[in-house]
């Protein structure tokens, strides 16, 4: 990956967005019907696009609210939605758009009292208070849309729905909201109901509610809080202009803690940034690049850390610096399976097929078993709602965990209980999540970890995307035997729309982007990078014989 020479420096305002253009062409330009980048497309983390292109625009969002709510009305579910939207300037357009939606079509929505912003982990932590004790088959059950493109540039948007069972709907799910919108959207968007909302924000079955304090002071029964204000170590946190800027404020306040917002401001064009890797600007919180801000605070502070937008990822800075997001995965996992006393003893270990190896030599080293699914935090949503999981991780530092007690928190990426409780180890044990991830190498060895984009047309993609094990005829890698040779994943045996081959001390996953003219290899060696450099040339060969 070539790293741009701008990387981690201060974003010139020049480059900044036009955000008085990027709302006026949300309104004005019209998608081109039949083209792909304007009709509605569903990836792993809902609808996502740019005004401007015609990939996100007003009519993509009056389609797409009037699909979910015909979904939830095939669905029967009658209780509120709970609606959140992120910082994005767009986001502030869409969130408008889709309660005019919402409450032409009757439906009860939670807002946030003030119309601010809510990260995506609360809404699904508060779809999840709601439906406690509600069946999978009640009426009164509620469901969920967060208006945000997560860590993508200041000119995107986006919108995610969450079903009553609080995380990222699957894939059907999707698929039908897709088809259905873009049906709405093809037939000039006639069959959407739509009210206007009055000065306020009031009327039509708008509910304006807090969203900030209950979920702040439910954090008890998932972080050991007092410990952490008992301990006095001093915290510092950059919400990097986004949703959890409120919340970190009310942490603080509420429990006492010794912590210090660095950045305690919303500026829509993100022109505090540091460019990220590309020389774009990036709200990405697991990028020493984005976060050179804060990493450059890192001596000021025992512990620090930083979410993007829509507070589903984490970084964590400690004095050694921003912490590799699959090295503080297994950090958590030894952390939280040794000292959560009341999580039962059969529950297993979530991780993605593309995150680190350590975690599966953790896991064993702690005796638990891995569920191991393919990329999406989708994949953890019935582990963590139904309790077979104690913990759900993505290498590109999204992950939740259970409650004290073994029950469910949040079936989302939750950004802020990661760095919590990163807090947490610090204050009970002394040492910092680096110092932790050390002891881990001295036992289980150092992996190194890479990712690579190669161009691929769309036949090459569409091959990758469909293999079986049987089209790979590599019987080594890196010069050690095959040991795997997976096209579904482990955990739950779904296809995960590429290839991963293992060997004992090294892997590779390859996987076609459905956006980009693209295919990534992730690749790991516990040898050395010398090995890794291999393994990833290798990856790049057999990915060449098989689409030939």
């Amino acid at each position: 990956m070539s790293i741009d020479p701008r990387a981690g420096q201060k974003c010139d305002r020049r480059e900044c967005i036009n955000i008085p253009r990027l709302i006026s062409d949300y309104f004005a330009v019209e998608p081109k019907s039949g083209e792909s980048g304007g009709q509605v497309s569903f990836g792993t983390s809902g609808h996502r696009g740019i005004s401007s292109s015609g990939s996100f625009n007003e009519s993509h969002i009056l389609a797409i609210t009037q699909a979910v709510v015909e979904y939830r009305q095939g669905q029967k579910i009658g209780g509120p939605l709970y609606l959140g939207m992120d910082s994005h300037a767009l986001s502030e357009a869409a969130f408008v758009t889709a309660l005019e939606v919402l409450s032409g079509n009757g439906v009860a929505t939670v807002v946030q009292s003030g119309m601010t912003y809510t990260p995506t982990p609360v809404i699904s932590h508060a779809i999840l208070t709601y439906n406690r004790g509600r069946g999978v088959e009640d009426p009164g059950r509620s469901d969920g849309i967060v208006i945000t493109p997560s860590h993508n540039p200041p000119m995107y948007g986006g919108f995610k729905y969450n079903p009553p069972t609080g995380g990222p709907a699957d894939t059907s799910t999707t698929k039908w909201i897709q088809n259905r919108a873009n049906e709405i959207l093809k037939d000039g968007c006639r069959a959407v109901k739509r009210a206007p909302l009055s000065s306020d924000r009031t009327g039509g079955g708008i509910l304006h509610r807090d969203y900030v304090q209950p979920y702040v002071d439910d954090l008890k029964n998932i972080i050991d809080m007092e410990a952490i204000a008992a301990s006095g170590i001093h915290l510092g946190v950059h919400p990097l202009g986004g949703a959890t800027l409120d919340y970190w404020d009310a942490i603080g306040r509420t429990y006492g803690l010794n912590l210090t917002n660095t950045f305690p401001y919303i500026d829509h064009t993100f022109g505090f940034m540091t460019l990220d890797h590309d020389g774009k600007i990036r709200m990405d919180c697991s990028s020493p690049y984005a976060m050179a801000t804060l990493i450059g605070m890192k001596d000021d502070f025992d512990l620090a850390f930083g979410n993007d937008p829509d507070g589903d990822r984490h970084g964590v800075v400690t004095r050694e610096g921003l912490m590799n997001p699959n090295h503080y995965l297994a950090v958590m996992i030894e952390y939280l399976y040794t000292t959560r006393t009341q999580w039962p003893a059969s529950l297993k270990v979530g991780k993605t097929l593309v995150s680190s190896g350590l975690i599966d030599r953790v896991s064993g080293g702690i005796g638990r078993k891995v569920y191991e699914v393919p990329v999406g935090f989708k994949w953890f949503v019935d582990g963590l709602f139904e309790g077979f999981l104690g913990f759900g991780g993505e290498e590109s530092a999204g992950a939740s965990f259970l409650r004290f007690d073994g029950g469910v928190w949040s079936t989302d990426k939750d950004g802020i209980i990661p760095c919590l409780l990163g807090a947490e180890m610090m204050a009970k044990t002394g040492k910092s999540p680096s110092e932790r991830h050390a002891e881990q190498v001295e036992r289980y060895g150092c992996p190194s970890y890479g990712r690579i984009e190669v161009h691929a047309d769309a036949r090459v993609r569409k091959i990758l995307g469909s293999l079986t094990p049987e089209q790979v005829n590599a019987r080594e890698l890196a010069g050690e035997p095959v040991k795997e040779v997976l096209t579904r994943a482990p955990g739950n045996q779904a296809s995960i729309g590429g290839l991963k081959v293992c060997s004992e001390n090294g892997w590779f996953a390859v996987r076609p982007s459905g956006t980009e003219d693209i295919y990534k290899i992730y690749a790991e060696s516990f040898k050395s990078q010398s090995h890794l450099s291999e393994i990833e040339r290798e990856a790049m060969e057999i990915v060449s014989e098989v689409t030939r």
